[in-house]
């Protein structure tokens, strides 16, 4: 299936530079597939369309300040972006303006030694972790996808963010864009309706800004990500499968942490280590059956895997029907349900 078959042309301005505000003021379109309806909302209005014993799947994991600038020993400028914690002061990272193995520094005073891994870079801090985690706080930036132009670091360190993001589980590079819309007066008003929320883990890694540059879809592998999905959480989850209960992945990371620890009979098993499963049409879905998500970029394999629950035609022209009713689209965009 070729790559150029998910592309769309999207209007500048239609690219969201700011979220809503409040969050859960995003428009919402809803697409019912048995009756293939489409029905505009906004997502306050979100308990409209669930019902008492949906599952809702949040991903919660919490974005971290990735991006540090630091500086060479003859004041060059340069770009560290943390990819993955490696322990002990180690991280697997990006560089930019570096050709060897060197020291950095931040204010003139030694920060870490960079040096060139088989992929990408490895940075080794000299700092305990509690100084680090205060440095990385104090003068990292948080990273955002080059489609968003705004300079307003403390807007995009709070608002790029989930409201239920886990502390402890400061590792993705990137939020998991579909719970921007979430306020914690509807999370309250959600489960007090009688929805039930769960919440497991994947972190989100710099792969998810990429797009598919395969001439076939099929030729395209997925970057891997660190997920994590406990036994009591899947025994809940399997309790409400077997009841019949809708299960909603909000986001398309939820989705992917669900499927890949899904069997072919729609059991879930425990995971806690790296997947990298690409959804793309044609592919059978074991364990939801619903999903919330933005609208996403052209030829990425966010918008394959939304193909690959109600086809390829059919998220086209929802799309095409986004775009003709203004609606915001990317990550601080607006949000769609699907049922």
């Amino acid at each position: 299936m070729k790559t150029s078959l998910f592309n769309y042309h999207l209007p500048k301005e239609l690219i969201a530079q700011t979220p809503a505000s409040p969050r859960d003021a995003s428009r919402l379109l809803v697409y019912f597939r048995k009756e293939n309806k489409i029905s505009h909302s906004y997502f306050y209005n979100l308990k409209n369309y669930l019902k008492p014993g949906d599952v809702l799947v949040f991903n919660d994991t919490k974005v971290f300040p990735a991006r540090l600038i630091l500086n060479k020993k003859t004041g060059g400028r340069v770009e560290v972006f943390l990819l993955h914690n490696l322990g002990y002061g180690k991280w697997k990272c990006l560089c930019k303006n570096l050709g060897k193995t060197q020291e950095l520094y931040f204010n003139d005073k030694k920060i870490c030694n960079v040096s060139k891994a088989k992929e990408n870079w490895l940075v080794k801090f000299n700092l305990h972790k509690k100084d680090f985690d205060k440095f990385l706080q104090d003068n990292g930036q948080t990273p955002t996808p080059p489609y968003i132009k705004t300079k307003d670091s403390k807007l995009i360190r709070q608002k790029y963010q989930t409201v239920y993001a886990n502390d402890n589980k400061k590792d993705s590079v990137a939020a998991p864009t579909a719970g921007l819309h979430f306020t914690k007066k509807l999370l309250k008003e959600l489960n007090k309706f009688g929805v039930q929320l769960e919440f497991i883990t994947l972190n989100v890694g710099l792969g998810t800004f990429m797009p598919i540059k395969t001439q076939e879809i099929e030729n395209h592998r997925l970057h891997a990500e660190f997920a994590t999905l406990d036994k009591k959480i899947c025994d809940r989850l399997n309790k409400a499968k077997q009841a019949g209960r809708r299960i909603i992945a909000v986001g398309t990371t939820s989705a992917r942490v669900l499927e890949s620890a899904s069997n072919k009979s729609g059991w879930l098993k425990p995971i806690n280590g790296w997947i990298n499963l690409f959804i793309y049409p044609g592919y059978q879905f074991k364990f939801i059956d619903g999903i919330i998500t933005n609208f996403h970029l052209p030829k990425s394999s966010l918008l394959v895997l939304v193909a690959a629950l109600i086809g390829r035609q059919k998220t086209l022209e929802i799309y095409q029907e986004a775009i003709k009713k203004r609606y915001r689209f990317y990550s601080f965009g607006d949000a769609m349900l699907i049922l």
